[in-house]
């Protein structure tokens, strides 16, 4: 019951405990309990509104930064990972494989807030050794909610 729990969850966080007993057919204390335990046990972090923050007309920049790492002894990309984490422009960090070691998703107010803090930031810290910014033009979909319906597309017509 606990991985449908999470399911639903993930695809909507503001289902009450009623809701997700109906749909899995089951006690809503039953529910209650489990999520409890599942908040106890770290399996759930936290519950987050998606926004979608390109209708707020330019208050809110995003750019996914690569990086490549010399890992330290011991700690291998954790130590980094951690020191980068702590900056609040940073939204998620991820350790990949490929062609770069982390992929550090961050936000600010334009892109020239976003530039400075891989400039004077990102790129100095001793153990990153490259680093490469892609700045996000439009959000389609963000955790599995889509942002912008294909009928509302605002390009035009194309003609072939």
């Amino acid at each position: 019951m606990k991985y449908e729990i999470l399911k639903l969850l993930a695809c909507n966080a503001r289902y009450t405990s009623e809701e997700i007993a109906t749909m899995l057919d089951t006690e809503t204390k039953a529910v209650e309990n489990a999520i409890k335990e599942l908040e106890k046990d770290g399996l759930i972090k936290g519950y987050k509104a998606v926004v979608d923050w390109d209708k707020l007309d330019g208050a809110y920049v995003s750019a996914i930064i690569e990086l490549n790492v010399v890992p330290t002894a011991g700690q291998g990309f954790e130590e980094v990972a951690k020191k980068i984490m702590k900056y609040p422009e940073v939204e998620s960090v991820y350790l990949m494989s490929g062609v770069y070691d982390l992929n550090v998703v961050v936000k600010g107010k334009t892109l020239k807030d976003i530039a400075w803090f891989v400039a004077k930031e990102l790129a100095t810290i001793d153990s990153v050794t490259s680093t490469s910014t892609h700045f996000v033009m439009r959000r389609y979909k963000e955790m599995d909610v889509e942002l912008v319906s294909m009928e509302e597309d605002d390009r035009g017509q194309i003609w072939v």
